[in-house]
């Protein structure tokens, strides 16, 4: 029977902490992770490429880190890098302690974009529901957090491929001001991020990547955190989309959540948020040769609109996608990006956070966006509501 110290819904800090008492030891918790693995990702498909031998080196480097007398704060956590290349961004989270156990799922070449992940067995499919896709591109790193594989992954966003996926395995995803961190995209529009089952494990992963400070016991140094509520305003549409009934419902009723909670102060303002619809910018830029100057007018539109609702009000809520999970053969025509990708265009921090689930019995988010600059106030927000949603365990 696998010890408790192991089981699924176990945050990233409590591992690091048995870690850092010696409950357990890394090699420990990556040799679990690896069975786990082993165990479900035949039939998950989350996972690109496993690095067990690696794996169980790097969690021996970290045993010998603690037995000399450090603490790093993700000591012995296993994690998952998107792509075969996550390696190359994840140098911080290593140092942190981190053990990075395999190449999560992502596209395939050529495949479709409505087609999200595609692992070592086959398609990868959403936990809650194998018919239904995950969301990407960060496919394979949601489905592994949403199952309990491992507790942390990395993602990039670069039209909503964090928080897309969290949104539609029901767990946390965070993309980073554009520019803040590192970002091999040429077109500035990604940015990169993480997949957690919790927002205290996310704040843990931007301290790493920011290099934030960190108090005794682990907590934040509370920067960006605010005496009286944020104040935030509702769009269930950005004026522009046009999202299915049951996901704004869904997403709504967890915006009151959070202002029941004390966590956010709900204002109306003077005039609904009208952005222009992104789309055709955001096509426009990653098309060598397209006319960029529409799409740096529509840029400048909507960043005046979003810079005055910012004056006014500390955080933007909206449904995190228009449409709930759809099947492998993808939503057709639609975009399920509508209402993520004007924060790629705009640069602005974003956090999908669990919002409840659809009469599919699939997940759904709540988008909360900031003010460049303002990733701890996001965290600090999606914290108030820790817990209220179920996770999945298999």
């Amino acid at each position: 029977m696998e010890p408790s110290i192991f089981r699924p819904s176990l945050t990233a800090q409590d591992l690091a902490t048995a870690v850092h008492t010696r409950e357990v030891t890394a090699v420990d918790a990556v040799t679990a992770t690896l069975e786990r693995i082993g165990r479900v990702d035949p039939v998950l498909c989350a996972f690109a490429e496993v690095w067990e031998e690696a794996a169980l080196q790097r969690a021996r480097e970290v045993d010998a880190r603690v037995t000399a007398g450090e603490r790093p704060l993700l000591a012995g956590v296993p994690i998952g890098v998107k792509g075969r290349h996550g390696l190359r961004t994840a140098g911080p989270l290593i140092a942190a302690g981190c053990v990075p156990v395999g190449a999560t799922a992502v596209p395939g070449s050529g495949t479709p974009w409505q087609t999200w992940g595609l692992g070592r067995y086959g398609r990868t499919v959403n936990p809650w529901r194998a018919d239904r896709s995950p969301g990407g591109s960060s496919a394979g790193s949601a489905a592994a957090v949403a199952a309990g594989l491992v507790p942390l992954a990395t993602g990039s966003d670069g039209a909503g491929s964090v928080r897309i996926p969290a949104a539609w395995c029901g767990i946390v995803g965070l993309k980073t001001t554009n520019g803040r961190l590192p970002s091999g995209d040429r077109t500035g529009l990604a940015a990169p991020g993480v997949l957690a089952r919790c927002a205290s494990d996310a704040e843990a992963y931007w301290r790493v990547m920011s290099g934030t400070p960190v108090e005794a016991g682990g907590a934040g140094t509370g920067a960006g955190r605010t005496a009286s509520p944020p104040t935030a305003v509702w769009s269930p549409d950005l004026g522009f989309a046009e999202p299915d009934p049951e996901p704004v419902s869904l997403a709504h009723a967890a915006a009151r959540r959070l202002a029941d909670a004390g966590a956010v102060r709900l204002v109306r303002p003077a005039a609904p948020l009208r952005l222009e619809d992104p789309a055709p910018a955001w096509l426009a830029l990653r098309s060598p040769g397209a006319d960029v100057h529409m799409a740096e007018r529509t840029r400048a539109v909507n960043n005046r609109r979003l810079a005055h609702l910012f004056r006014h009000a500390d955080l933007l809520l909206t449904p995190t996608t228009p449409n709930a999970p759809h099947g492998h053969e993808g939503p057709g025509e639609r975009y399920s990006t509508a209402l993520t990708w004007a924060f790629n265009l705009s640069g602005h921090p974003a956090i999908s956070i669990p919002a409840g689930f659809g009469a599919d019995g699939c997940p759904v988010g709540l988008q909360i966006v900031a003010a460049h600059g303002r990733e701890e106030l996001l965290l600090a927000v999606a914290r108030a509501v820790a817990g209220t949603v179920p996770t999945l365990d298999r």
